[in-house]
């Protein structure tokens, strides 16, 4: 089932604080829309789903990260993604700290609704390393190796090292 419908025939608003102009402006799904597609979510035991974010454009993988049904809902609320931590156990505001914000385009749940894959875009680098995507890593002759460079210092984007 695709996303509820992004689309409205109000007038068009302002962009949300932080998104970028160049984005089409985000139109939160009606909070009855938003109901249905939480009940459509198959959790696991510790009411998570996995959520991939993919760059939207190039279709990249950035990075797989868990929800829970309050992060899907202020996701699609604000058109800005946000995840669960598993290890803060709290919700996790995706560029809160480092800046590297991910902006909603579009939110698509798995044919078991329990994978959701979002279309984004990134600001900056999307793994807590400097890298672009989380999916940065390989086997490098006999060993595993980071694959792509770092591109912004994590000490920069997180105050200290990760």
């Amino acid at each position: 089932m695709p996303t509820p419908p992004n689309h409205s025939t109000a007038p068009v608003p302002a962009p949300a604080p932080g998104r970028p102009a160049s984005l089409p402006p985000w139109h939160a799904p009606s909070p009855g829309a938003r109901a249905r597609f939480l009940a459509a979510l198959k959790p696991d035991s510790n009411g998570l789903v996995a959520a991939v974010a993919q760059a939207h454009g190039t279709g990249e993988v950035l990075m797989l990260a868990w929800m829970n049904a309050e992060a899907v809902d202020e996701t699609l609320r604000t058109g800005r993604v946000t995840y669960y931590s598993r290890s803060r156990r709290g919700l996790w505001r995706k560029g809160e700290t480092s800046g590297q914000v991910q902006h909603l385009l579009d939110l698509r749940l798995d044919c078991d609704g329990d994978a959701l894959l979002a279309t984004v875009h990134q600001d900056g680098v999307a793994c807590h390393t400097g890298r672009r995507s989380c999916f940065s890593w390989g086997l490098e002759g006999e060993a595993v190796a980071p694959l792509e460079p770092v591109l912004a210092d994590p000490a920069a984007l997180y105050g200290g090292a990760r």
